[in-house]
């Protein structure tokens, strides 16, 4: 599959630039030609004088039409190489400077643009790998980001994971795993958690919140506590293994993932009251019910996923933030989170201002926070900074 990408009469397909993107990522309306490039292939791109610019993946029909993931002279690349180097410094990462195997067995081994591969993330759950991809030409190198990954990983078994909406949008299709599911047990902070690498939402986990958890756990003891959205019970489980909770209450609308954040407390030997409905429904019955919770932790789904969703996904987290508020007693603990990429922090910290006066209560932030170290961002695509982690006193 990768071979006819490469093997062309006088290299890779040239595409020159009208003008130089600010950031990896260059649109249509930057490009002045594209020479014998096809959807998926990676491309010798040059700038508007006709110097080397460097090495892209191509797809005219994508709404990222470049995506540039090196400055190298086009005539020298060589894409194992290239992918050996890159997976070689992004597991050095991990390995060597966070030393995040000395915490947990879960990773997120590679950050799209943060480590030069865009178009793919990469996720580690035991000796299971799982890559989901954003670019039709970044699924077609799968053979070469499996063989960089063989030379650290040799015994991973790799999973392949896309939404429908990047299949429909950069026009390829990841045929589905058949069999049995596929779980694995991972460790973080000492808790365990059980991963589906077959099912779920993105790649069966989300690393991302790791930090946020453990730090979440120390305000939880003695308290009665409800993990809202809370897919497979990461905020619960913790509060309830590490934070001694009195009480755990995870709603999840999903039933399959609902039924994995009970099998997740039963392998950490604690008790939670998994509760399957939507969070706005049982939102409205606890405040009928005049319900009352020394920590509440509110971590929905992306509520922003395109521009054209903006207004509306705005409104949901204003919603969804004033609701939550109102069932956090006098001097409890709020833990608000966004998976936005299109909010910003100081966004989102407005939305929570105004959910706050909407609600009457006060509110005192004691901590922002984003991804764990493992998701790096890029200084020159700050939109890998998705995630917002807001820690709160409610009085």
């Amino acid at each position: 599959m990768a071979e006819k990408i490469f093997s062309q009469a006088g290299g890779l397909p040239r595409v020159k630039l009208s003008h130089a993107p600010a950031g990896p990522n260059a649109f249509k309306r930057m490009i002045e030609s594209a020479d014998r490039a096809e959807a998926g292939q990676l491309v010798a791109v040059y700038d508007k004088n006709g110097n080397p610019y460097g090495v892209a993946i191509y797809n005219p029909y994508s709404q990222i039409t470049l995506r540039i993931f090196t400055r190298e002279n086009p005539e020298e690349f060589q894409v194992q190489r290239f992918f050996d180097e890159r997976v070689a410094r992004a597991v050095s990462l991990r390995r060597d400077v966070l030393k995040l195997q000395d915490k947990t067995n879960a990773c997120r081994l590679v950050h799209d643009y943060a480590d030069g591969l865009p178009g793919l993330t990469v996720d580690m759950y035991n000796d299971q790998i799982a890559l989901e991809f954003y670019s039709l030409g970044m699924y077609r190198l799968w053979p070469n980001i499996e063989a960089a990954f063989k030379k650290h990983f040799p015994e991973a078994v790799f999973h392949h994971r896309a939404t429908a909406y990047t299949q429909e949008m950069e026009g390829f299709k990841i045929k589905a795993e058949t069999g049995p599911s596929h779980k694995t047990r991972i460790t973080e902070n000492g808790v365990q958690f059980e991963v589906d690498l077959k099912a779920g939402y993105k790649t069966g986990f989300f690393c991302d919140q790791r930090e946020n958890r453990l730090y979440a756990s120390q305000f939880a003891a003695g308290k009665k506590m409800i993990d809202l959205c809370s897919y497979t019970g990461g905020f619960g489980v913790y509060a309830a293994k590490l934070g001694g909770a009195e009480e755990v209450t995870c709603v999840e609308l999903d039933p399959e993932a609902s039924a994995q954040s009970k099998r997740n407390a039963n392998i950490n030997h604690v008790k939670i009251d998994p509760v399957c409905i939507d969070a706005f429904t049982y939102m409205r019955q606890m405040l009928e019910l005049k319900r009352k919770y020394g920590m509440v932790v509110l971590d929905p789904y992306k509520l922003v996923s395109s521009r054209e969703e903006r207004d509306k996904g705005i409104f949901k987290y204003r919603d969804f933030n004033r609701i939550a508020l109102s069932l956090v007693e006098p001097g409890g603990v709020f833990v608000t989170c966004s998976c936005s990429g299109m909010v910003s922090m100081e966004e989102f910290s407005f939305i929570l201002r105004g959910a706050a006066a909407n609600a009457g209560r006060r509110v005192q932030i004691l901590k922002k926070a984003g991804a764990g170290p493992d998701h790096p961002v890029a200084a020159d695509y700050p939109e890998g900074e998705y995630l917002k982690c807001i820690f709160c006193r409610v009085l």
